[in-house]
């Protein structure tokens, strides 16, 4: 430890940043009549997605106070359809998520994540709601951004050449370049995923906002599929010049859909010998019991903060950042 590591990671005026961002964020959804909500950080529960890790503790008190072993939340998303399913409305969080492994430039193993959900509307209405608020946050430092839409498909046929729904891995490899990866255990979207990071949004301008809807099924995570040739996730990405800082769905209702993508999940888990987080079971039933027709979308606050500032370093923008912690 260094003689000045009691020292903030991060400047004063990005800390006054953040909390005017707040306040902003807050009257945005207070306009607009959506309901600030706050739901559990420990869940009995876990994130079944292979490509995150989750934090857990340990409980010790009475057994009856339910299972001992808790898992830190990746995101609020499984608790805010509960409430969804139980009839709240409109809603949103914002709040502190962990995610483990995760801590490098542009990454802290705790960050701050806004989510909301939109009752009856789909990825395209809340695309656009998450673009107003992303104007307004811009507005804090007397800046705007142009606005472009283009759909997966369109992005990559225009920045790397190449089909995403119907190019092989070895074409997607290739259009790497001089990229060197070592792509032992590697699969298609694990090379459209490198694609977009790679090749794709290094690309884009630091004074444009990006949306890019209508993705590969094969991830769609939590959105709903439209049939067509080919079908799509109803699913959306937001970017801010290079940053990623929204990805929003048109949320699945099925119950037994949502438990067979957890069960494959579980199976890509166990192919990497990696650990298996328990179903949330509660979100199964919310979601067998009924959850309305909505649309839902995730932020990090800290990529916007790091937008807005114009810095590639995350610890640019938290008061401690994950060595200082």
């Amino acid at each position: 430890m260094s003689a000045d590591d009691w020292r903030p990671s991060a400047d004063i005026a990005a800390l006054r940043l953040r909390a005017r961002l707040y306040a902003l964020i807050r009257g945005f959804f207070a306009e607009r009549g959506v309901l600030e909500v706050e739901t559990p950080v420990l869940s009995g529960a876990g994130n079944t997605e292979p490509n995150i890790e989750s934090f857990t503790a340990r409980f010790t008190g009475h057994r009856d106070a339910g299972a001992p072993e808790r898992w830190l939340r990746t995101s609020p998303e499984y608790p805010l359809k509960r409430l969804l399913a139980a009839g709240i409305g409109d809603c949103y969080e914002l709040g502190r998520v962990f995610r483990n492994g995760e801590a490098g430039g542009r990454h802290n193993p705790e960050f701050t994540m806004l989510e909301w959900y939109r009752v009856g509307w789909d990825h395209r209405r809340l695309a656009a709601e998450t673009v107003e608020l992303v104007q307004l946050a811009l507005g804090l430092v007397g800046r705007r951004a142009q606005v472009v839409e283009t759909t997966y498909r369109e992005l990559f046929l225009d920045a790397a050449g190449v089909d995403p729904f119907t190019a092989g891995e070895d074409a997607l490899r290739a259009a790497l370049g001089e990229v060197a990866i070592d792509g032992g255990g590697l699969g298609r979207d694990d090379w459209l995923d490198l694609l977009m990071t790679h090749r794709v949004q290094p690309a884009f301008p630091a004074d444009r906002i990006t949306v890019v809807p209508d993705w590969p099924a094969s991830q769609c995570a939590l959105a709903k599929i439209r049939p067509g040739d080919p079908p799509v996730a109803e699913r959306f990405e937001l970017y801010l010049g290079q940053f990623e800082l929204a990805n929003g769905y048109h949320e699945l209702t099925d119950a037994a859909e949502q438990r067979r993508r957890f069960e494959r999940d579980h199976q890509v888990r166990r192919a990497r010998g990696t650990v298996l987080p328990p179903l949330d079971e509660r979100l199964l039933a919310a979601l067998q019991a009924g959850m309305p027709d909505c649309a839902g979308v995730a932020l990090g606050v800290e990529r916007l903060l790091m937008a807005l500032l114009g810095t590639g370093r995350i610890a640019d923008v938290l008061a401690f950042d994950f060595r200082r912690a």
